[in-house]
């Protein structure tokens, strides 16, 4: 019998702390964070979600992986996401459609954090919303340095 690796508190924060759009974001707060993720797991070959889906949900990758596409063709992988990384948050940022479509290239087991609870713990705890902003303005930096090279 497979056992199932289902991550504590301690563990859902280390994850959180580890992404780009949570890492600057003290570990105290991550515990709201953590405490609202739900575990979900899927299968190599399952589409997570496609381009132009309305989406509910962000995903931070426990184990396994998934492939990125920009294009419905999901054979051709612009990102591949591994443990400890974070996709689909621009949806629950902006309300727009899924920019790409999210494919499990290896068994995958997902926390998922829905559009909802996000925006609660925002309006909660307005601290997590600073540190989401600032993560994002860096990760843009890092892009625009790469863009202008």
């Amino acid at each position: 019998m497979e056992k199932k690796f289902m991550p504590d508190l301690f563990e859902k924060i280390l994850l959180l702390k580890c992404s780009d759009i949570f890492d600057e974001i003290n570990t105290e707060d991550l515990r709201y964070v953590a405490d609202a993720l739900e575990e979900e797991k899927y299968f190599k070959g399952d589409i997570i979600f496609e381009k132009n889906d309305r989406g509910e949900y962000m995903y931070l990758i426990i184990e396994g992986e998934v492939g990125i596409a920009l294009e419905k063709n999901i054979d051709n992988f612009v990102a591949t996401m591994l443990a400890g990384e974070c996709f689909g948050e621009m949806n629950l940022l902006d309300d727009l459609p899924r920019s790409a479509s999210a494919v499990v290239t290896q068994d995958v087991t997902l926390l998922k954090l829905s559009r909802a609870r996000l925006r609660g713990l925002i309006m909660s705890y307005p601290e997590l919303a600073m540190g989401m902003l600032k993560s994002l303005s860096l990760k843009l930096r890092e892009t625009t340095k790469l863009v202008n090279k």
